[in-house]
């Protein structure tokens, strides 16, 4: 049996009415949200402020991690309409910042990265001025795939390591610490004045230590923002919770990554890696800074 949540993750729930419009024009484009996807806490608060985080190449994993509540399996084939159904989502809703996730496809030569950029180019071409965040898989290692990515120049790459490495075999199975780490890394290496981000996730089992040893390898790699969140087990089937970490606690690991040079850092219980992810990126980069992203 899961445990009982404490006191502070209660949230006031939106009302019905709130929600049906971004419903809609998500079922009526055939778009997939992670917001759905992974049973996020803070889907209806997102819905109901008119966003959400899209979902490309599909609703099937590859892969097998036991944090997620995706499904899993082999995945359908790429839909060519997407990138340009997104786009209109998102003019739609009149976002001006978006974040772009995907399911691993390990079955795609190039992991979906071609994809990615497709959906980069429709995005800028109906909204000029729209910042785009991208969160993508490890492309099992695939250079060219990162290189790809890397050079469609979106405001921000972002690839979470979800968790520390010594819990990967059980959390993470068919990825790999370095590995993801090699993303971050090679990414920034491509274009230095894209933005970096990686999330991770407590309560799965990890030390204090371990969590302070994954912060400094991500900085290392030079990633500029982070997130940080309690995991919540989407059922008994998946990885059981083995602790609730306090919003004490999450309020300490943001003094400290801000101490060891995160530009940003969002760490609290309910948290997740693309949950106010424009707020974040503007309290790192305020909206005077000019980052010049364009090749």
């Amino acid at each position: 049996m899961s445990p009982k949540l404490p006191e502070w993750f209660k949230q006031k729930p939106p009302k019905a009415g709130e929600l049906k419009h971004v419903e809609r024009l998500i079922s009526s484009l055939e778009l997939h949200t992670v917001c759905q996807g992974a049973h996020c806490p803070n889907m209806w608060q997102c819905f109901a402020s008119g966003t959400a985080t899209f979902m490309i190449l599909g609703n099937i994993c590859s892969r097998n991690c036991t944090f997620c509540a995706v499904d899993k399996g082999t995945p359908l084939p790429v839909d060519a309409d997407e990138p340009q159904n997104i786009a209109h989502a998102v003019k739609a809703l009149g976002l001006n910042y978006v974040v772009i996730t995907c399911v691993t496809r390990d079955d795609l030569s190039d992991g979906g990265a071609t994809h990615f950029v497709e959906t980069i180019k429709e995005l800028r071409k109906s909204s000029p001025n729209l910042k785009i965040e991208v969160l993508v898989s490890d492309f099992n290692g695939n250079q060219k795939a990162i290189e790809i990515v890397a050079r469609a120049s979106p405001q921000v790459f972002a690839h979470n390591l979800e968790t520390v490495p010594g819990l990967y075999q059980f959390v993470r199975p068919m990825a790999n610490y370095q590995r993801s780490l090699d993303v971050l890394a090679q990414a920034k290496n491509i274009n230095p004045r894209m933005v970096t981000k990686s999330g991770i996730m407590l309560g799965l089992g990890e030390s204090q230590p371990e969590v302070l040893e994954v912060m400094q390898d991500l900085r290392k790699v030079g990633c500029e923002l982070l997130s940080i969140g309690q995991y919540l087990a989407p059922s008994e089937l998946h990885h059981q919770i083995a602790e609730f970490i306090t919003p004490k606690q999450f309020y300490e690991l943001e003094r400290i990554g801000l101490n060891i040079g995160f530009k940003a850092v969002a760490s609290a219980p309910l948290v997740r890696s693309s949950y106010k992810a424009g707020e974040l990126f503007e309290q790192a980069f305020p909206a005077d800074v000019n980052l010049n992203l364009t090749f």
